[in-house]
């Protein structure tokens, strides 16, 4: 079985979130982010209150303007709430993205593990990108959307790439370990993946066969070894198909996959999935579901990239449908959580980093018991919870939200309006 444990190395790093990436919770003053996939809940055309956001795969900085269904407002008509759907999706997801690093390093010794570490990330970073493609359905060319794409995905991307990398000269003792902006470091590809994919957004609108051609560009990458590290590039085009489909994604959909009968078939898919990943451990590497490599790097012959490629995108979709089949549509505890995924999603890494290189898994050897494994995936649930509180988002949102009004031109119009204020 070849081992799923990716080493600490810049280009081995396990994926987020997720998150990742979603929102940020509506707080003392009005978001910067960008990450209006995920993050922000207005979909296209609606009109939004603008309220922080933040999470791996969260690239908005507006709330959700429509009904709990996901319909958008009537023009004319104020925002309503956000919908608790989504934000629910999002915190469920982040979870599954932290307890799925803290399962990494007891896959060698326990198959149950690999089983259940291949099945989640079968699904929670599609289900991640999908989220934040539907919700960059308005993103255009418009000046302050492209700002918010800057301080929301850029800015912070440039933050955590030096932090990542001084966090590991520091506490994995490597003081070689380069700052490189073109070569992200452990979750900051998500960052990455999502500025580009947001500025894809209105060629995928042209075309007529979007999801048809984001697969066959995923597969021409898998076949293509000299892609390279250079920004991640890799996951960036292999993800890709995910985010075109959550751009074409219609509230109706998602009605559709919360239905009875979808939650009560999702329970024999979700089982079934466990049972091949159970199988397929040992025969296979769990690299495959990270989607950094090219089939010739993993081993396999080229034509296995074609196959993996439409394989994964087949059973991703599946699991993604079932997960959503699950979460709840009502108002619950942790929904209030799902606007601060992001913070959790960038924060977290710090301390499942911090864990392999302090050896901690080696250390304390109940972990790998099959009681240890369910502690270990209950503090990891805790944390990522406390990372995404309101509290936390007020006090790092100088890194993922800044402001940063100083560094853009002031809109015409909006001076226009001021100047005619004043006058009258």
């Amino acid at each position: 079985m070849t081992n799923s444990v990716q080493p600490h190395g810049r280009h081995r790093a396990p994926l987020p979130p997720a998150h990742v990436p979603a929102d940020g919770v509506p707080g003392p003053r009005a978001p910067q982010s960008t990450m209006a996939a995920t993050v922000s809940h207005a979909p296209a055309g609606t009109t939004a209150r603008p309220v922080p956001t933040g999470y791996p795969g969260s690239t908005g900085t507006t709330e959700h303007a429509g009904t709990s269904s996901g319909r958008p407002a009537p023009a004319g008509q104020p925002a309503k709430q956000r919908d608790s759907f989504f934000d629910n999706a999002k915190y469920l997801a982040i979870v599954l993205v932290a307890m799925a690093h803290a399962w990494e390093p007891l896959t060698d010794g326990s198959r149950a593990a690999e089983a259940l570490y291949m099945t989640v990330y079968t699904f929670h970073m599609p289900a991640f990108i999908l989220i934040s493609g539907y919700f960059s359905r308005s993103f255009d060319m418009r000046s302050d959307r492209l700002k918010r794409l800057v301080t929301g995905v850029a800015v912070p991307y440039v933050i955590f790439e030096v932090a990542y990398t001084v966090f590991k000269r520091y506490a994995d003792d490597d003081p070689t370990q380069p700052i490189s902006l073109l070569d992200p470091w452990y979750l900051t590809w998500f960052l990455v993946a999502l500025f580009v994919w947001r500025l894809t957004t209105p060629l995928w609108k042209l075309v007529r066969w979007p999801v048809p051609l984001a697969l066959a560009i995923a597969a021409l990458a898998s076949v293509s070894p000299d892609i390279g590290d250079d920004l991640d590039l890799q996951r960036v085009l292999q993800f890709l198909p995910f985010f075109v489909l959550g751009l074409f994604m219609k509230p109706e959909y998602f009605q559709l996959v919360r239905r009875r009968e979808v939650r009560l078939l999702s329970v024999p898919i979700f089982a079934s999935a466990l049972l091949l990943a159970y199988w397929a451990g040992p025969r296979m590497t769990s690299a495959w579901f990270y989607r950094r490599d090219s089939a010739q790097e993993l081993g396999a012959p080229w034509w296995a990239g074609v196959v993996m490629t439409l394989a994964l995108f087949g059973c991703s979709a599946i699991l993604t449908a079932c997960f959503f089949a699950w979460v709840p549509r009502r108002k619950m505890w942790f929904t209030v959580l799902g606007a601060g995924t992001l913070y959790g999603y960038l924060l977290h890494g710090f301390l499942a980093k911090g864990s392999r290189f302090w050896g901690w898994f080696d250390d304390y050897p109940w972990m790998h018991t099959p009681v240890g494994q369910v502690i270990v995936s209950l503090i990891a649930a805790a944390v990522v919870t406390l990372l995404c509180t309101p509290p936390v988002q007020r006090m790092f949102r100088f890194a993922m939200e800044p402001k940063m009004e100083w560094a853009f031109k002031r809109d015409a119009a909006a001076l226009a309006r001021e100047r005619a204020k004043s006058s009258s």
